[in-house]
């Protein structure tokens, strides 16, 4: 019988590389696999039911919501995005370590239900370095840039609700920093 999943946690602000160090966390731990959403959302070029999201009518993913399906759910631009829970059991069940990359305010609405998850907050060195990312990425104009950075300003506040607080300064070093969090939490 598998040891159960930890179930992984991460937050951050937009722009401080969490899709980076996720990316090099999961290529590096075949133990370590993604959550995957559910969304009304249209399938794009290249996704993949089941890989990329599960494809959901807004009246399915309604009886999934009454009937309690998701761990947290959220709507952005009119489409319902939501974490399946039968997904992430079966998963853990099979001893995977399950990753949700989501955002602040659903992470503290995820502590009260999964206190066991490991929770952990991606950070940048500081507000100026997160603001050259911003810059660097080319894709928002001035004034989203600032909104991100006073987003930034309120998530930060509240990085001490995590379990463990990770400065991404280093690619590399930060997806160390996270498995040797896991290590620490598996034994």
């Amino acid at each position: 019988m598998n040891k159960r999943g930890l179930l992984i946690v991460v937050s951050g602000p937009s722009g401080v590389g969490k899709g980076t160090v996720l990316k090099k966390l999961l290529a590096d731990n075949s133990d370590i696999v993604p959550s995957i959403s559910a969304t009304t959302r249209a399938p794009r070029n290249g996704d993949i039911e089941g890989e990329t999201y599960f494809f959901k009518s807004v009246d399915e993913f309604k009886r999934m919501i009454d009937n309690n399906e998701f761990m947290e759910w959220a709507v952005y631009n009119d489409n319902y995005y939501g974490t399946p829970v039968k997904y992430v059991n079966e998963k853990l069940d099979e001893g995977k370590d399950v990753l949700l990359e989501i955002d602040v305010q659903g992470a503290l609405n995820l502590q009260e239900k999964y206190p066991s998850a490991v929770y952990i907050f991606i950070a940048p060195e500081n507000i100026d370095v997160l603001r050259e990312r911003l810059i660097g990425r080319n894709t928002e104009t001035p004034e989203e840039i600032e909104d991100r950075i006073n987003a930034a300003k309120w998530e930060l506040t509240k990085k001490d609700k995590y379990d463990y607080v990770v400065v991404n300064k280093i690619v590399e070093d930060a997806s160390d920093e996270i498995l040797s969090i896991l290590n620490k939490r598996r034994d």
